[in-house]
């Protein structure tokens, strides 16, 4: 059984920076990729970027990509979110999810994640 446990949302100011992290326990994380993802009100949840622990991999939404960085601690068994030039539609509950990944495969798709963090919210106002 994985445990994730997202920390660092807030409230900041649009163009501010926020970093996001995930604690693993679990697994080992040689095996896995972490996955960011967020639902805003009103709307789906989707997918932000994810990173695989064994090859450093990783992928991003284009609604993201340039402004957020996703990374690994593996001293720290963290992936932290580094998001940068935030924008009111970046507002959104934000979760960590794993999954299982024996090679290059990074999933992009929340139904492939079955492990998931309890979310915490990040409030950007314009």
């Amino acid at each position: 059984q994985v445990q994730l446990v997202e920390s660092g949302g807030g409230l900041v100011q649009a163009g501010d920076s926020l970093s996001l992290s995930c604690t693993a326990s679990g697994h080992t994380f040689s095996t896995y990729v972490t996955g960011w993802f967020r639902q805003a009100p009103g709307k789906e949840r989707e997918f932000v970027c994810a990173i695989s622990w064994s090859t450093l991999m990783t992928t991003y939404a284009d609604s993201v990509k340039g402004r957020f960085t996703i990374s690994t601690d593996n001293a720290k068994n963290t992936v932290y979110l580094q998001m940068n030039s935030l924008k009111s539609e970046d507002t959104a509950v934000y979760y960590c999810a794993a999954h299982y990944s024996a090679g290059y495969y990074l999933g992009t798709k929340d139904y492939e994640y079955p492990d998931w963090g309890q979310g915490t919210q990040v409030t950007v106002s314009s």
